[in-house]
Order: structure tokens, then sequence, then C-alpha cells
């Protein structure tokens, strides 16, 4: 195990070198910092001095050391639209985005895995060709799409919910969170849904999928013969073989959440990351680009070094595989 964690150790940071080369990129060829700083206005005099004091005048790869070491502290300078630091804004949207993602993915499994279920358990009834056609609209309609009929109907049609913002939130330490007051989780039911929909039918198709792959096997043939119940053969035996690869999905699926929350926070003015990304693109504001980048390819490969951990203390046959190196 522990040469295993190694190996994953390594292989992360080799990805997370890699994609800081692609944000340092962003800095030599994405507009002029320097520009953008003094503007057009400046002497060539000022140019050149701000450059020596960012140490833009230095060879290519010590500039991409200091950007190294500076980032592993996760510094990256500050915004070129806000001036304000970059760590500070990203620090103060990732509450907003990481609650509504967690939000999201516990609403897809709380519902995708149930449905999964009885569509594999139920084919061929009603109810069960429903949840697949239901899965097969959820796939198929963009995220954008989605958000603006939830607000239609939800918000301009009915009145129930608010279409824009996260409601009151909490200070907790340095963490704002809108789940302990009720205006937050009036403002987080619909950017959620339409967060959780793509990712609900996948799971839901996934757990059927899989549930008829492990219900054909021998073992659970076995199972039936020994005239254990159904509820025991399909809940004890085969669900517990099927979660194994949907927690793997899933995992990975959380980051995608994180990530790619950009449109839905756009739809509903979520104040979060996704949002912040899409203004500092709008602004070429290079440093909250780069930033962002950065930490959404260490949200994934954290996610992905967990998902892996647990998948070998789940599924013991990895174990034995991996002992075998």
């Amino acid at each position: 195990m522990g040469a295993f964690i190694l190996r994953r150790l390594f292989q992360a940071i080799i990805v997370m070198v890699s994609v800081a080369f692609i944000a340092f990129l962003l800095f030599q060829y994405v507009g002029d910092p320097v520009v953008f700083l003094l503007g057009q206005d400046a002497t060539p005099e000022q140019i050149r001095q701000l450059r020596a004091d960012l140490g833009l005048d230095q060879p290519f790869f010590v500039q991409f050391w200091h950007f190294l070491v500076n980032a592993a502290q996760g510094e990256f300078g500050l915004s070129l639209r806000q001036g304000a630091k970059v760590s500070r804004l990203l620090g103060e949207r990732f509450p907003a985005t990481f609650e509504l993602a967690m939000v999201a993915a516990v609403m897809a499994l709380v519902v995708g895995v149930p449905m999964g279920v009885y569509a594999a358990l139920k084919r061929g009834t009603f109810l069960s060709q429903l949840f697949m056609t239901v899965s097969l609209l959820g796939v198929s309609l963009p995220t954008f799409l989605i958000g603006i009929l939830l607000i239609l109907v939800f918000s301009v049609w009915l009145g129930w919910l608010p279409s824009f913002g996260r409601g009151d939130t909490v200070q907790i330490g340095w963490w704002s969170t809108g789940l302990l007051t009720a205006t937050g989780w009036k403002h987080i039911i619909l950017p959620a849904i339409t967060l959780a929909v793509f990712q609900l039918t996948l799971i839901m198709r996934l757990v059927r999928a899989e549930m008829l792959e492990v219900l054909r096997t021998d073992y659970i043939k076995f199972a039936k013969a020994r005239g254990l119940t159904d509820r025991a053969v399909y809940f004890g035996h085969a669900l517990k073989n099927t979660l194994v690869p949907v927690m793997t999905i899933t995992g990975l699926q959380l980051g995608g959440l994180i990530a790619f929350a950009i449109i839905t926070e756009t739809v509903f003015q979520w104040p979060g990351m996704g949002l912040l990304f899409i203004q500092a693109v709008t602004f070429a504001d290079v440093p909250v680009m780069a930033a962002y980048l950065c930490l959404i390819a260490l949200i994934f490969v954290a996610i992905n070094l967990i998902v892996d951990l647990l998948y070998v203390v789940v599924d013991p046959r990895l174990r034995v595989a991996n002992s075998g190196h």
C-alpha cells in the first residue's frame, strides 16, 4: 500500500507541474501584465523598471521556477481587474462553489442510486421506462437550458424560489456558508438541481447497467439457490458490488461539479469561482485564470488520489494485484 501511495503521489506531482507550466504560459502569451498595470501611457523607463521588479526580465525557466515556488505557497500575484490578491479572491469564492457542488452531488447520489436500482430490478415496468426516458432528457438538455427552465417555472411563474444570488450567509472563521440560513437554502435549491441533473442521470444509468451485470454473475445465482431472500441478494450482495465502479465515477464527477459549475454559476449569478473565472476571461485577468486552472487541477488530482485509495480498500482484488508488483 505504501508503494502504491508513493507511486500515485509521484504521478500527481507530475500532473500538477504540467498544469502549472500551462498556467505559466498564460502569463507569457495572453497579454502583457505590465501594460495592464501601468496603462498605455507608461514611459519605456517605467515599463523596464516594473519588468525588473516583477522579475519578467529574467530567463524563461527562472521565471517558471519562481512561479512554481509561489504557486506551491498559494500566491499568484494581484488580480489585474480588481487589484486584490488572487489567493484572497479565490478564498472568498471557494466556499460558495464547494457548497453548491456538494449539495448537487448529494442530490445526484440520493436520487440517482435508488432510481438506478429500481430500473434494474423492475425493468420493463412503466415507472422504469419513465426513469430511462427522463435520464435521456437529463443527458441531452444543456445545463444552461435546464437552469433557465427552472427559473421560468419556479421563480417567474410560481414565485417559490429566488433566481439569483446566494442569500444570507454566516461567517465561520474564513469560511462563509449559506447552509445555516433559510434564505441560503432557498437560493441554493435551483442551481444545485441544475448542476445535479446530468450527474443524477449518469449515476442512474451506470447503477442500472452495473446492477444488471452483477445480477447475471454466478455468485448471485448461488445466493438465490441457497434460499436467501431477494432483499439480501439484491441489497446485501448485488448492490454492494455495483457501488464499487459507481464510487469511482462519483468521486471524479465531484471534481467535475466544482470545475464545470461555471455555466450554472453564470445563469444564477452564484458568487463562486466559476463566475469569477468568467469575469477574468472577459477582462483577460491572467493571474486569476492561472490560479483557477491550478486550483481545479489540484482538486481533480486530490479526488482522483482519494478515489484510488478507496477503490483499493473496497476491492480486495486490487490489494492482491498491487502487492504483486
